[in-house]
């Protein structure tokens, strides 16, 4: 029962950090108002604490391979808590934005530590399920910065808003301390050698690689939803933005859902490939449909909605599993790191590329990724390596 309370609180953790690190661009109007900034400086201040986060996931994941997960947990989110809330304090732009960098940096710890810790508690046959589980915290976080930020902005200022996800970050800590327990582990060798020396550095290091291509469809889905149901099928912003938030909840589902498939079939790799030829084929019938004028492309768009976001649960337990229980921890950070990365770059780069070319050519540029993906998982070395046996030789107890 103690691992399913586990689970919660790395659900409540990651959506907590999440409702700050990806909830920012809702307070972009009262920033502007408040601080004078431009629309592009909103942006970099909106932008900085991703970019805290990208420089601070490998650190935190050594952090945790060295002291465990509990203790990464718990100072990570307290030190998140705080540092936000000394930010607010600081008198302008540049001070503000550097305040929000640190924290974004802090909050880090819990990437690369909660799914960790849920890994080692949970054995091979529900593994998946666990992860997709606690994959759906990303989505549940920003849902819960969408529906308070923006009010308490508008009404309070963007002081006001922020102070909320850096209260929720404390108290989560102290949940942390009530609940979580660090997984055993097998006893530490003497010197515990790298995966990324080993045979699993080549299937690793294709995996990373796979994982990040993946995020571009993701993110170009989920960042030009609204705008080309709008621009390109004349609904109202109001209308799509309730179709995106719908189909929102049946993305997070679709991630349990893969979760428990890799549990079903005893791999993770095979799945996520047929999920990235799914991605693949999705954004080439949203192409087709906008290029025919045809009601495909909504039907089209849904279904990349929820299948680009189905696949990353898979990812980042097949990580955790092949890197080990004394490596998985840096190697989530490296995971997260190309992925974070490939998500920044996702929206300037279609954006210019829908500009220059349209939506059909920029969705058909956009299926190049997942196709890649797709040859690139190495479904061959996650079957070679395991050979049945549990990869991540973490002993599960109830």
């Amino acid at each position: 029962m103690r691992r399913w309370l586990i689970l919660a609180v790395g659900i409540v953790a990651q959506a907590t950090t999440s409702s700050f690190l990806y909830g920012m661009p809702f307070l972009i109007p009262e920033l502007q108002s408040s601080t004078g900034a431009s629309l592009a400086e909103a942006g970099v201040l909106v932008s900085a604490p991703l970019l805290g986060l990208l420089t601070a996931l490998i650190a935190w994941g050594a952090a945790a391979d060295r002291f465990g997960e509990r203790v990464v947990l718990t100072v990570g989110l307290a030190a998140t808590g705080v540092l936000l809330l000394v930010s607010l304090t600081l008198p302008g732009p540049v001070a503000l934005g550097g305040g929000l960098l640190v924290a974004g940096a802090a909050g880090a710890s819990v990437n690369a530590a909660s799914g960790r810790v849920v890994l080692g508690w949970f054995g091979p046959g529900e593994r998946g399920l666990a992860m997709g589980l606690r994959q759906t915290s990303q989505p549940l976080g920003v849902g819960l910065a969408a529906a308070t930020l923006p009010g308490l902005a508008e009404r309070f200022g963007y002081v006001a808003a922020l102070a909320l996800p850096a209260t929720l970050c404390l108290l989560a800590a102290a949940l942390v301390v009530a609940v979580v327990k660090d997984p055993p582990r097998p006893p530490r060798p003497a010197v515990s050698a790298s995966p990324y020396r080993a045979a699993t550095g080549r299937t690793l290091t294709r995996l990373h690689v796979a994982s990040a291509l993946l995020v571009a469809p993701q993110f170009m889905a989920g960042t030009f939803a609204v705008t080309f149901l709008v621009s390109q099928r004349s609904w109202s912003a109001v209308d799509a933005g309730r179709l995106v938030a719908v189909v929102s909840v049946a993305g997070a589902v679709g991630r349990i859902l893969a979760g428990v498939w890799s549990d079903r079939v005893g791999n993770r790799l095979g799945p996520m490939r047929i999920i990235a030829l799914l991605a693949t084929a999705t954004m080439l019938a949203w192409a087709a449909g906008d290029l025919l004028d045809s009601s495909l492309a909504v039907a089209a768009l849904v279904a990349a909605l929820v299948v680009t976001v189905t696949d990353n649960g898979l990812g980042f337990t097949a990580t955790a599993e092949l890197a080990g229980p004394f490596w998985a921890g840096r190697a989530l950070g490296v995971q997260n790191t190309g992925q974070n990365a490939v998500a920044m770059a996702a929206a300037p780069l279609f954006g210019g590329l829908i500009t220059a070319f349209g939506y059909p050519w920029a969705l058909a540029a956009t299926a190049v990724f997942p196709l890649a993906g797709a040859f690139l998982t190495p479904v061959a070395g996650e079957r070679r390596l395991s050979n049945g046996v549990d990869p991540a030789e973490v002993e599960v107890r109830p």
